[in-house]
């Protein structure tokens, strides 16, 4: 039998996550043409859009669609406010009253939802989402889901190709709040950087609103700002028992047994301090100065010290330089003190930042590293790489009629009328690929030959015999 899921029902709060997500959040000819054809009386007529797009980001061969849940949030919040309507009439100052009547009273429970469940890999032409329901308020929330769907979609793309790269066994962390293009760029791509397979984030709003792990190390500033351990407010540090001991005595103890007097003497400062006010949390920014001169001796001999008053140290961060080398030499210097001294540092963590792409990832890889967890900003959530996805809406039926999209340009033309998806996957539970189907056609069956056809080109077909079949689109219920 077919293989599916029961109808997915999502329920949701009263609002979007952000508030700029309402009804006015769209083009003014949106509003232009849902008043002509409310004045020609066909803004009742029922209609199916499709919302999908024609090529994969960042050259690749894969997208991840992510933003239906804000989609869905929009929808069931979908209601113009006094102010909204008192704007529009100053923008259609022609227009009878009855329209702005019209669209006070609209809200969003005649319209329905198809789509791919948040998360899904989707392939170009594929309906990631299909909306059903009167013209008018199709077409005014079309401008809405495409922003949402289309930035949503890149970051989480871009993220799982991260992914990808690092390997399954890394940390990744995403850091991109204050390079990303704006606030609410901010946050989505927090949100949507987890979709497609990060860890967590900085983003410590991105983490109340979503319940995403959230962490971060020490800035170079904070390292900058002490200069003598005469700055540190005591030499104490309290045990895990209650217990005080001089934590400065034991640090300048190995700190010299290691022969490293030469350190800077302020870094110092500084990771002492860190390990007094977090010492379950201990990660040292070590590059400010000098990475292998002064930065991994000063953390090393804070390491042994907090391992030696019954604390595990965490690791160091790496933010500039030849990350693969300076990695591997950490490592050899934490293993040079474990073995010289009797500490356990085998579970020493070195995490990596500095202008980290999918690209640089790759390059450490086939380098050789060390590096356990990766903290990326810039490149993950700006989405250097592509600045947009291309997601596109077209009306494929209205009451009941196929409609088309013609152009010169192939790509541009659309596939009318009212589909469904499938996965059809072979013996080994391995997906062979997707297919695209009228919604009232019987659909394909197990151990059935099926001719498959590029929907584009006519040249490329396959004949697969699926051991599975997966239903991929879905009928959204909003509770």
């Amino acid at each position: 039998t077919v293989s599916a899921a029961s109808t997915p029902a999502l329920l949701l709060g009263e609002r979007p996550t952000s508030s700029f997500v309402n009804p006015m959040l769209t083009d003014m000819f949106q509003i232009s043409m849902c008043y002509a054809q409310w004045s020609c009386g066909r803004h009742k007529e029922f209609s199916v859009f499709d919302y999908y797009f024609r090529k994969n980001p960042f050259q690749g061969e894969y997208t991840v669609f992510a933003g239906l849940t804000e989609v869905l949030a929009f929808l069931n919040s979908y209601q113009f406010l006094d102010e909204h309507i008192a704007f529009l009439r100053l923008q259609l100052p022609h227009a009878e009253d009855e329209f702005f009547e019209y669209l006070k009273e609209l809200d969003g429970s005649e319209v329905k939802v198809y789509s791919f469940m948040e998360g899904s890999i989707v392939f170009p032409r594929e309906p990631l989402i299909r909306i059903e329901g009167p013209i008018g308020i199709c077409q005014l929330i079309e401008s809405t889901i495409m922003s949402i769907v289309n930035f949503s979609s890149l970051v989480a793309t871009n993220a799982a190709r991260m992914r990808v790269a690092a390997g399954e066994s890394k940390c990744l962390l995403e850091f991109g709040l204050r390079r990303a293009q704006g606030p609410d760029g901010a946050v989505s791509a927090s949100r949507y950087s987890y979709v497609g397979g990060f860890d967590g984030t900085s983003n410590l709003l991105a983490g109340v609103l979503f319940g995403l792990r959230v962490g971060g190390t020490l800035a170079h500033s904070y390292v900058q700002s002490f200069t003598s351990l005469d700055q540190l407010r005591s030499r104490n540090i309290i045990k895990p028992d209650g217990s005080k001991v001089d934590f400065v005595e034991i640090v300048l103890r190995y700190r010299d047994r290691l022969q490293a007097n030469h350190t800077n003497v302020g870094e110092l400062a500084a990771f002492i301090s860190y390990c007094q006010a977090f010492p379950t949390d201990f990660l040292a920014l070590v590059d400010t100065y000098d990475t292998l001169v002064s930065g991994v001796p000063n953390f090393i001999a804070c390491a042994l010290a907090m391992t030696e008053v019954g604390y595990k140290p965490l690791g160091i961060r790496l933010d500039s330089g030849d990350l693969a080398y300076l990695s591997e030499v950490a490592r050899s210097m934490f293993k040079d003190a474990q073995a010289k001294f009797g500490k356990d540092l085998s579970e020493l963590k070195v995490v990596a930042s500095n202008e980290i792409g999918e690209a640089t990832l790759y390059a450490l890889n086939q380098q050789g590293h060390s590096i356990d967890t990766f903290a990326i900003g810039t490149a993950l959530v700006t989405c250097e790489g592509q600045p947009a996805l291309g997601v596109v809406s077209k009306l494929v039926e209205i009451n009941g009629h196929p409609r088309i999209k013609l152009s010169q340009e192939a790509k541009k033309v659309s596939i009318p009328c009212k589909k469904m998806a499938f996965r059809l996957l072979g013996r080994t539970g391995t997906p062979l690929v997707d297919l695209l189907m009228l919604a009232d056609e019987d659909p394909p069956r197990p151990g059935e030959r099926i001719m498959c056809r590029h929907p584009m080109d006519p040249t490329k077909r396959v004949i697969v015999t699926p051991t599975t079949v997966q239903v991929i689109v879905f009928k959204i219920i909003i509770v």
